[in-house]
Protein backbone atom coordinates (compact mmCIF):
# COMPACT_ATOMS: atom_id res chain seq x y z
CA UNK A 1 0.00 0.00 0.00
CA UNK A 2 2.35 2.98 -1.27
CA UNK A 3 1.54 6.19 0.31
CA UNK A 4 -0.72 4.75 3.63
CA UNK A 5 0.58 6.06 6.36
CA UNK A 6 1.85 4.08 9.58
CA UNK A 7 -1.41 3.57 11.21
CA UNK A 8 -2.36 0.43 8.32
CA UNK A 9 -0.59 -2.26 8.96
CA UNK A 10 0.86 -4.69 6.59
CA UNK A 11 0.79 -4.96 2.68
CA UNK A 12 -2.24 -4.78 0.72
CA UNK A 13 -2.10 -8.36 -0.37
CA UNK A 14 -0.55 -11.38 2.00
CA UNK A 15 -0.28 -14.95 1.66
CA UNK A 16 -3.60 -16.97 0.74
CA UNK A 17 -4.85 -19.93 2.68
CA UNK A 18 -7.20 -22.38 1.26
CA UNK A 19 -9.72 -23.47 4.07
CA UNK A 20 -12.55 -25.94 3.47
CA UNK A 21 -13.34 -23.68 -0.02
CA UNK A 22 -12.48 -20.00 1.48
CA UNK A 23 -9.80 -18.40 1.04
CA UNK A 24 -8.17 -16.24 4.01
CA UNK A 25 -5.61 -13.62 3.35
CA UNK A 26 -3.09 -13.54 5.85
CA UNK A 27 0.11 -11.97 6.53
CA UNK A 28 2.94 -13.38 8.81
CA UNK A 29 5.22 -10.61 10.37
CA UNK A 30 8.30 -10.13 12.71
CA UNK A 31 11.71 -11.78 13.83
CA UNK A 32 12.65 -14.86 12.87
CA UNK A 33 12.36 -17.46 15.48
CA UNK A 34 9.82 -15.55 17.69
CA UNK A 35 6.65 -17.64 19.02
CA UNK A 36 3.65 -16.47 17.22
CA UNK A 37 1.13 -14.11 18.19
CA UNK A 38 -2.32 -14.85 15.99
CA UNK A 39 -4.13 -11.28 16.21
CA UNK A 40 -8.07 -12.05 15.57
CA UNK A 41 -9.80 -9.48 14.39
CA UNK A 42 -13.25 -7.90 15.11
CA UNK A 43 -17.05 -7.25 13.66
CA UNK A 44 -15.78 -5.96 9.76
CA UNK A 45 -12.14 -5.56 10.59
CA UNK A 46 -9.33 -6.58 8.24
CA UNK A 47 -6.22 -7.82 9.35
CA UNK A 48 -4.67 -4.11 8.36
CA UNK A 49 -6.78 -2.42 10.44
CA UNK A 50 -4.47 -3.25 13.98
CA UNK A 51 -3.09 -0.26 15.00
CA UNK A 52 0.27 -0.30 13.32
CA UNK A 53 2.06 0.27 16.73
CA UNK A 54 0.83 -2.86 18.34
CA UNK A 55 2.39 -5.67 16.40
CA UNK A 56 5.41 -3.67 15.83
CA UNK A 57 5.75 -3.49 19.36
CA UNK A 58 5.29 -6.94 19.76
CA UNK A 59 8.22 -7.71 17.16
CA UNK A 60 10.48 -5.65 19.46
CA UNK A 61 9.62 -7.73 22.31
CA UNK A 62 10.84 -10.80 20.04
CA UNK A 63 7.38 -11.53 19.39
CA UNK A 64 5.87 -12.61 15.63
CA UNK A 65 2.55 -11.79 14.65
CA UNK A 66 -0.08 -13.58 12.29
CA UNK A 67 -3.04 -11.23 11.13
CA UNK A 68 -5.46 -12.40 9.01
CA UNK A 69 -8.85 -11.32 7.18
CA UNK A 70 -11.57 -13.12 8.70
CA UNK A 71 -13.80 -14.79 5.68
CA UNK A 72 -16.27 -11.90 5.07
CA UNK A 73 -14.11 -8.86 4.80
CA UNK A 74 -10.97 -7.41 3.11
CA UNK A 75 -9.24 -9.76 -0.03
CA UNK A 76 -11.03 -12.82 2.19
CA UNK A 77 -13.54 -14.97 0.45
CA UNK A 78 -16.82 -13.49 0.55
CA UNK A 79 -19.65 -15.53 1.08
CA UNK A 80 -22.90 -14.01 -0.77
CA UNK A 81 -23.99 -17.07 -2.56
CA UNK A 82 -24.08 -18.63 1.21
CA UNK A 83 -27.80 -20.51 1.16
CA UNK A 84 -30.77 -20.70 3.42
CA UNK A 85 -31.86 -18.36 5.78
CA UNK A 86 -29.87 -19.03 9.15
CA UNK A 87 -26.19 -18.15 9.84
CA UNK A 88 -24.25 -19.53 6.50
CA UNK A 89 -21.66 -20.10 8.90
CA UNK A 90 -21.29 -19.96 12.92
CA UNK A 91 -17.75 -18.82 15.25
CA UNK A 92 -16.35 -22.60 15.32
CA UNK A 93 -16.72 -22.13 11.79
CA UNK A 94 -14.33 -18.51 11.64
CA UNK A 95 -12.01 -20.54 14.83
CA UNK A 96 -11.69 -23.49 12.42
CA UNK A 97 -10.17 -20.94 9.83
CA UNK A 98 -7.67 -19.73 12.07
CA UNK A 99 -6.53 -23.36 12.58
CA UNK A 100 -5.93 -23.73 8.78
CA UNK A 101 -4.06 -20.83 8.92
CA UNK A 102 -1.71 -21.89 11.48
CA UNK A 103 -1.44 -25.68 8.96
CA UNK A 104 -0.64 -23.28 6.67
CA UNK A 105 2.15 -21.20 7.95
CA UNK A 106 3.93 -24.41 9.79
CA UNK A 107 2.97 -23.41 13.25
CA UNK A 108 1.96 -25.73 15.73
CA UNK A 109 0.93 -23.51 18.85
CA UNK A 110 0.37 -19.92 18.82
CA UNK A 111 -0.19 -17.38 21.88
CA UNK A 112 -3.87 -16.55 20.43
CA UNK A 113 -5.26 -12.69 21.12
CA UNK A 114 -9.05 -11.59 19.50
CA UNK A 115 -10.62 -8.11 19.65
CA UNK A 116 -14.17 -8.07 20.00
CA UNK A 117 -15.68 -10.72 17.83
CA UNK A 118 -12.06 -11.80 17.83
CA UNK A 119 -12.54 -12.43 21.08
CA UNK A 120 -15.12 -14.65 20.84
CA UNK A 121 -13.38 -16.38 17.84
CA UNK A 122 -10.30 -16.45 20.21
CA UNK A 123 -11.88 -18.58 23.05
CA UNK A 124 -13.97 -21.09 20.36
CA UNK A 125 -10.66 -21.59 18.66
CA UNK A 126 -9.18 -22.31 22.55
CA UNK A 127 -12.27 -24.58 23.06
CA UNK A 128 -11.92 -26.73 20.32
CA UNK A 129 -8.35 -26.78 19.09
CA UNK A 130 -6.62 -26.44 22.39
CA UNK A 131 -4.01 -28.38 21.30
CA UNK A 132 -3.13 -24.92 19.00
CA UNK A 133 -3.33 -22.18 21.70
CA UNK A 134 -0.24 -21.80 24.26
CA UNK A 135 -2.51 -18.59 25.80
CA UNK A 136 -5.60 -16.51 25.15
CA UNK A 137 -6.02 -13.44 25.38
CA UNK A 138 -9.62 -12.18 25.03
CA UNK A 139 -10.28 -8.31 24.51
CA UNK A 140 -13.40 -6.27 24.98
CA UNK A 141 -15.15 -9.20 24.76
CA UNK A 142 -17.25 -11.75 25.89
CA UNK A 143 -19.03 -15.06 26.39
CA UNK A 144 -22.54 -15.14 24.63
CA UNK A 145 -24.23 -15.20 27.63
CA UNK A 146 -27.41 -13.33 26.67
CA UNK A 147 -27.10 -11.15 30.10
CA UNK A 148 -23.47 -10.14 29.65
CA UNK A 149 -21.88 -7.15 27.56
CA UNK A 150 -24.98 -5.89 26.11
CA UNK A 151 -24.32 -2.72 24.38
CA UNK A 152 -25.64 0.38 25.24
CA UNK A 153 -28.76 1.52 22.89
CA UNK A 154 -26.26 4.06 20.87
CA UNK A 155 -23.60 1.68 20.38
CA UNK A 156 -26.02 -1.23 19.45
CA UNK A 157 -27.50 1.43 16.69
CA UNK A 158 -23.71 1.43 15.46
CA UNK A 159 -23.81 -2.12 15.36
CA UNK A 160 -26.67 -2.36 13.20
CA UNK A 161 -26.49 0.18 11.23
CA UNK A 162 -25.31 -0.73 7.77
CA UNK A 163 -21.95 0.72 5.90
CA UNK A 164 -22.71 2.77 2.73
CA UNK A 165 -21.10 1.48 -0.01
CA UNK A 166 -19.43 4.86 -1.45
CA UNK A 167 -16.28 5.95 -0.30
CA UNK A 168 -16.71 9.19 1.27
CA UNK A 169 -19.85 8.04 3.04
CA UNK A 170 -17.74 4.57 3.99
CA UNK A 171 -15.44 6.89 5.91
CA UNK A 172 -17.50 9.43 7.61
CA UNK A 173 -19.55 6.33 8.93
CA UNK A 174 -16.32 4.88 10.54
CA UNK A 175 -15.55 8.17 12.19
CA UNK A 176 -19.05 8.52 13.30
CA UNK A 177 -19.12 5.32 15.07
CA UNK A 178 -15.76 5.74 16.47
CA UNK A 179 -17.31 8.75 18.57
CA UNK A 180 -19.92 6.18 19.73
CA UNK A 181 -17.96 3.37 21.01
CA UNK A 182 -14.34 4.69 20.64
CA UNK A 183 -12.91 6.07 24.12
CA UNK A 184 -14.07 9.20 25.22
CA UNK A 185 -11.83 12.11 24.85
CA UNK A 186 -9.11 9.98 22.68
CA UNK A 187 -10.54 8.92 19.27
CA UNK A 188 -7.93 10.04 16.16
CA UNK A 189 -10.53 10.99 13.77
CA UNK A 190 -7.85 11.33 10.97
CA UNK A 191 -6.38 7.43 12.08
CA UNK A 192 -9.70 6.32 11.64
CA UNK A 193 -10.45 7.78 8.56
CA UNK A 194 -7.09 6.37 7.02
CA UNK A 195 -7.90 3.09 8.07
CA UNK A 196 -11.18 3.48 6.79
CA UNK A 197 -9.92 4.27 3.49
CA UNK A 198 -7.52 1.55 3.23
CA UNK A 199 -10.14 -1.11 4.33
CA UNK A 200 -12.86 0.29 1.65
CA UNK A 201 -10.38 0.00 -1.12
CA UNK A 202 -9.12 -3.56 -0.58
CA UNK A 203 -12.63 -4.32 -0.31
CA UNK A 204 -15.85 -3.94 1.69
CA UNK A 205 -19.10 -6.03 1.87
CA UNK A 206 -21.96 -5.07 4.06
CA UNK A 207 -23.30 -7.96 3.51
CA UNK A 208 -20.84 -10.05 4.69
CA UNK A 209 -20.28 -8.02 7.56
CA UNK A 210 -23.90 -8.17 8.50
CA UNK A 211 -23.29 -12.40 8.16
CA UNK A 212 -20.83 -12.59 10.84
CA UNK A 213 -23.17 -10.73 13.30
CA UNK A 214 -25.28 -13.39 12.64
CA UNK A 215 -22.33 -15.59 13.38
CA UNK A 216 -22.15 -14.39 16.55
CA UNK A 217 -25.75 -14.03 17.28
CA UNK A 218 -25.84 -18.13 17.05
CA UNK A 219 -22.69 -18.50 18.71
CA UNK A 220 -24.88 -18.94 22.07
CA UNK A 221 -23.34 -19.25 25.27
CA UNK A 222 -19.69 -20.43 25.40
CA UNK A 223 -19.61 -20.08 29.61
CA UNK A 224 -19.68 -24.04 30.05
CA UNK A 225 -17.20 -24.53 27.70
CA UNK A 226 -14.71 -22.43 28.96
CA UNK A 227 -15.27 -23.79 32.11
CA UNK A 228 -12.65 -26.44 30.91
CA UNK A 229 -10.04 -24.19 29.15
CA UNK A 230 -6.78 -24.80 30.83
CA UNK A 231 -4.40 -22.97 29.08
CA UNK A 232 -3.48 -19.15 31.02
CA UNK A 233 -5.67 -16.68 29.96
CA UNK A 234 -5.66 -13.04 30.43
CA UNK A 235 -8.69 -10.84 29.97
CA UNK A 236 -8.37 -7.23 28.99
CA UNK A 237 -11.00 -4.31 29.00
CA UNK A 238 -12.03 -1.21 29.28
CA UNK A 239 -13.98 0.09 31.75
CA UNK A 240 -16.03 2.43 29.40
CA UNK A 241 -16.76 0.31 26.62
CA UNK A 242 -19.86 0.85 25.34
CA UNK A 243 -20.30 -1.58 22.57
CA UNK A 244 -19.59 -4.85 25.03
CA UNK A 245 -19.79 -3.48 28.05
CA UNK A 246 -17.64 -4.49 31.17
CA UNK A 247 -19.96 -6.96 32.80
CA UNK A 248 -18.60 -9.07 29.02
CA UNK A 249 -15.17 -8.99 30.96
CA UNK A 250 -15.93 -10.22 34.22
CA UNK A 251 -18.94 -12.76 32.84
CA UNK A 252 -15.04 -14.38 30.60
CA UNK A 253 -13.30 -13.52 33.67
CA UNK A 254 -15.29 -15.40 35.50
CA UNK A 255 -16.14 -18.54 33.14
CA UNK A 256 -12.41 -19.22 32.61
CA UNK A 257 -10.29 -20.91 35.56
CA UNK A 258 -7.59 -18.74 36.87
CA UNK A 259 -8.14 -15.96 34.24
CA UNK A 260 -6.94 -13.15 34.91
CA UNK A 261 -8.58 -9.56 34.24
CA UNK A 262 -6.90 -6.45 33.82
CA UNK A 263 -9.14 -3.20 33.43
CA UNK A 264 -8.18 -0.16 30.87
CA UNK A 265 -9.58 2.77 32.59
CA UNK A 266 -11.27 5.04 30.62
CA UNK A 267 -10.92 2.87 27.45
CA UNK A 268 -13.64 2.00 24.79
CA UNK A 269 -14.24 -0.18 22.24
CA UNK A 270 -11.13 0.73 20.56
CA UNK A 271 -7.43 0.48 20.62
CA UNK A 272 -6.03 4.12 21.33
CA UNK A 273 -2.32 5.28 21.40
CA UNK A 274 -2.63 6.14 24.60
CA UNK A 275 -3.40 2.45 25.57
CA UNK A 276 -1.09 1.12 23.75
CA UNK A 277 2.23 1.05 25.48
CA UNK A 278 -0.26 -0.96 28.88
CA UNK A 279 -1.92 -3.31 26.53
CA UNK A 280 1.29 -4.15 24.97
CA UNK A 281 3.01 -4.69 28.25
CA UNK A 282 0.07 -6.62 29.63
CA UNK A 283 0.09 -9.14 26.39
CA UNK A 284 3.79 -9.23 26.18
CA UNK A 285 3.62 -10.68 30.50
CA UNK A 286 1.20 -12.78 29.88
CA UNK A 287 2.86 -14.58 26.75
CA UNK A 288 6.08 -14.98 28.85
CA UNK A 289 4.63 -16.79 31.98
CA UNK A 290 2.58 -18.73 29.31
CA UNK A 291 5.63 -19.66 27.76
CA UNK A 292 7.32 -20.46 30.94
CA UNK A 293 4.74 -22.71 32.14
CA UNK A 294 4.95 -24.89 28.66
Amino acid sequence: MTGIASEVYGPDRGTVVEAEGVRLDTFLDGPDGGEVVLLISGLSRQRIEWPAALPRALHVAGLRTLTVDNRDVGRSTKLSDAPGDGPPYLLADMAADHAAVLDHHGIGRAHVAGMSMGGMIAQQLTIDHPDRVVSLTSVMSTTGARDAGRPSEEAMAVLTRPAPTERAAFLDHAVESARVIGSPGLVDEAAVRERAAAAFDRGVDPKGIMRQLQAIMAGGDRSAALADVEVPTLVLHGDADPLVTPSGAEATAAAVPGARLHWLAGMGHDLPAAFLPEIVGALVGHTRDASRRG
